[in-house]
């Protein structure tokens, strides 16, 4: 977690929409109240894939009323390719999502993938890590839970 940048000057997270599976579009605004790991990544990143397992470890550890995970696919193909990812990896537990024409990802200025951004229950850009990590660590479960702590 030592390339967690926090943000010192907290601002709101763009409002852009994403996908779920069923094509329902959603923003950050349908997760107000909780804190929200928003986690950018492809199927053809192999940090991205390398990390996914240990994100969805996070999620598990942590989900519910304050927290959750939010993986959201940068793949042009979307659900064709989300789909059989998730079951060739075995990620049932985790949220993903589609990043449609990767707006959301332009939106908030990610330089590559995978990148990570923490949101605060109010909608604001905590901090962000660029590049891939262990999201199951103690170290990182420490961190998350310190924010949820902080921000009710």
């Amino acid at each position: 977690m030592e390339k967690f940048e926090q943000s010192s000057n907290p601002a709101p997270a763009p409002e852009t929409t994403f996908t779920d599976e069923s094509g329902t579009e959603l923003t950050l605004r349908n997760f107000r109240g909780r804190v929200v790991l928003v986690n950018f990544w492809a199927t053809w990143c192999g940090p991205c894939v390398r990390e996914m397992p240990s994100l969805e470890r996070l999620h598990n550890k942590l989900k519910g009323p304050d927290f959750s995970v939010i993986a959201l696919s940068e793949d042009r193909k979307g659900w064709e390719k989300i789909g059989p990812f998730r079951d060739k990896l075995n990620l049932q537990d985790l949220p993903l999502y589609h990043d449609v024409k990767s707006k959301m990802m332009f939106a908030t200025k990610a330089r590559g993938l995978p990148t990570t951004l923490l949101i605060g229950r109010d909608g604001t850009e905590l901090g962000r890590l660029t590049g891939p990590a262990e999201w199951d660590t103690d170290e990182a479960v420490a961190l998350i839970r310190y924010y949820i702590g902080r921000s009710r």
